[in-house]
C-alpha cells in the first residue's frame, strides 16, 4: 500500500475531530476569552428572571442568566455548565444579584460576560480582571488568542 494513503486518511479525519471538540465552534467557550473587553466592564444589579443552559456544541453547555435591572433585561453569560455547577454559589430565578462583567456585542445584541457574581454574602468569581476564565488551563493560554 502506498504510504500516502494513510496520510491522506489522517488529513481528512483531523479537521473533523478538531471541530467536534467542546468550544471549537465559533461561539464556544474559547470565544468568550477573545471578546471579553476590560474597557467595557460595568457592575449591574437586578433580579434573576431565568437561569438557562445553552448548547455550545455537541457536548458542551454554557450557563446564561436573564437579569432584570431597573432599566433593562440583560443576558448574562457565566461560563460552562460543568464549571458553574461545581461552585458553592447556586443561582435561581428570583435571586437578587450584583454582577460585574464586560458588556459586549454578541450575535446581534449586547450581553454581559460575567467576571463576578455576588449574591448575599457569597461571591462567584468566574474570570480575572483581564477576562481569563478561572476554568482555563495554566495561565489561561488556551483562552486568550
Amino acid at each position: 500500500m502506498p504510504t500516502f494513503i494513510p496520510l491522506l486518511v489522517l488529513a481528512l479525519l483531523l479537521p473533523g475531530a478538531a471541530w467536534a471538540q467542546p468550544g471549537a465552534g465559533p461561539w464556544g467557550p474559547a470565544a468568550y476569552g477573545r471578546i471579553y473587553n476590560p474597557a467595557t466592564v460595568q457592575t449591574v444589579t437586578g433580579q434573576v428572571a431565568s437561569v438557562d443552559r445553552v448548547a455550545w456544541g455537541r457536548r458542551a453547555q454554557g450557563v446564561h442568566l436573564t437579569l432584570k435591572t431597573g432599566q433593562e433585561t440583560l443576558t448574562v453569560h457565566l461560563g460552562p455548565s460543568w464549571y458553574v455547577d461545581q461552585q458553592p454559589l447556586k443561582l435561581a430565578q428570583g435571586d437578587q444579584v450584583e454582577i460585574t462583567g464586560s458588556r459586549v456585542d454578541f450575535q446581534g445584541g449586547q450581553v454581559l460576560i460575567a467576571r463576578e457574581v455576588k449574591k448575599g454574602g457569597q461571591v462567584l468569581t468566574l474570570r480575572d480582571a483581564q477576562g481569563v476564565p478561572r476554568w482555563a488551563g495554566q495561565g489561561g493560554r488556551r483562552w486568550r488568542q
